[in-house]
């Protein structure tokens, strides 16, 4: 784990990386990372629900079938195995991802 999870540390991390996230911290099924995707996002759906937490930018969100805009300080729900991707995102773009629970996704 990093010493801080701010966004300042966590784009420090993720300059050590060649991958557009890096992941800062787990405990449990808890998984947090940073994510910046370049130009074009090109994400597959993941096997656990995602929480994402927009740090800074704005773009369109694809999730689901359906597309809508999103902005800094949003906080966007992802189910496990659902296709989604950020479009059309400034250059500043970069969120937090928290993935949990069990493969799958959780049941309700």
């Amino acid at each position: 784990m990093h010493d801080r999870m701010t966004p300042t540390a966590a784009l420090a991390a993720l300059e050590q990386v060649d991958t557009p996230f890096a992941a800062l911290f787990r405990h449990g099924s808890l998984e947090v990372e940073i994510y910046r995707p370049v130009g074009v996002d090109k994400q597959t759906p993941h096997r656990r629900d995602e929480v994402y937490v927009v740090v800074a930018g704005r773009g369109q969100f694809f999730c689901g079938g359906e597309r809508r805009p999103f902005e800094s300080g949003e906080v966007l729900f992802v189910p496990a195995g659902v296709e989604h991707r950020f479009e059309d995102f400034s250059e500043d773009f970069c969120t937090w991802v928290f993935f949990y629970g069990p493969e799958g996704g959780e049941v309700l």
